[in-house]
């Protein structure tokens, strides 16, 4: 089993991390409450982790990253990811919503529908909320029936969702006045 490495690097939101092995990129972390909690975390996902110089595809996913969250363009869909530890289900969830662009979103069940899963929105949301490759992977463009915002699992909840997709430019066309209330709360 090839050692996984790791390094951190600055963003607009904060220190985030990316653990990479010999095939890709196995995760992306964002920031916690502080550093320590970010590298506790990281290091509870990755224990055999050690810190190094990013190799070129490390590399471009870091910059990738750290230009998405300043709102610049930035395609992250030719990083090489390592999705070997990845179910199949939990693999086909990530190609597809790997394809959203930034300032897109779609519904769990139109990615459920994508991968010919109709029915498994419930499942696509479980998936996403284990995606370890965060915003290369972007689960956060990732929305519930009627334009609701659903779950998401990184430090911050729905307010880091919230924020990610507003540092995209992402309109969000709330369906439900319940939504609304909740996204001003939020924010």
């Amino acid at each position: 089993m090839t050692a996984h490495c790791f390094t951190f690097f600055e963003t607009a939101i904060g220190r985030c991390a990316i653990v990479w092995g010999g095939r890709g990129i196995v995760g992306a972390q964002l920031p916690e409450a502080c550093e320590t909690e970010t590298r506790r975390r990281l290091l509870d996902r990755f224990p055999d982790a050690r810190e190094a110089v990013p190799p070129p595809n490390a590399a471009r996913a870091k910059e990738g990253i750290a230009a998405l969250l300043r709102g610049e363009t930035s395609d992250l869909s030719t990083v090489a990811l390592d999705m070997d530890a990845a179910p199949p289900f939990r693999r086909r969830v990530y190609e597809a919503t790997r394809a959203i662009l930034p300032g897109e979103t779609q519904t769990y069940g139109a990615i459920a529908q994508k991968i010919g899963a109709a029915g498994a929105a419930r499942a696509v949301g479980q998936a996403l909320g284990r995606n370890p490759f965060a915003l290369i992977v972007p689960c956060h463009r990732v929305l519930a029936a009627n334009g609701k915002l659903g779950g998401f699992s990184a430090h911050g909840g729905l307010a880091t969702k919230l924020r990610l997709l507003a540092i995209e430019g992402t309109q969000m066309r709330a369906a439900h006045a319940r939504t609304q209330k909740e996204t001003a709360r939020l924010l």
